[in-house]
């Protein structure tokens, strides 16, 4: 079962990680401000994931492939890793549509 992993940047601003059950990184999220504003993009992340149109699959210009996770105005929500092929990176795509839903929040923030 996946979670979502919340840290603090060393700028002070939240950001979270979608984890596999094999505890990798499968989807990055911005920084942010405040931490209600993390937990917002943790909801975005559970409700998005389940819609395909939502995954934005890219190939950045080493010839490495990622995904975006957008919401529905458009705003990315999270980044995948670089994936050495395509099949890699749809791979992580399935592996976000099966863990996000149900994902544990471990709030490594809070004191």
């Amino acid at each position: 079962m996946g979670k979502f992993v919340i840290t603090t940047r060393a700028n002070g601003e939240f950001q979270f990680n979608l984890l596999a059950g094999n505890h990798q990184v499968i989807l990055s999220s911005e920084g942010y401000s405040a931490k209600a504003s993390c937990l917002n993009g943790i909801e975005s992340v559970r409700k998005n994931s389940a819609d395909d149109a939502r995954f934005e699959r890219k190939e950045s210009s080493n010839g490495k492939y990622y995904f975006n996770l957008k919401s529905t105005n458009g705003q990315i929500i999270g980044s995948s890793q670089m994936y050495e092929s395509e099949a890699s990176r749809d791979n992580g795509i399935e592996s976000v549509k099966s863990n996000a839903p149900d994902a544990t929040v471990d709030d490594k923030t809070a004191a």
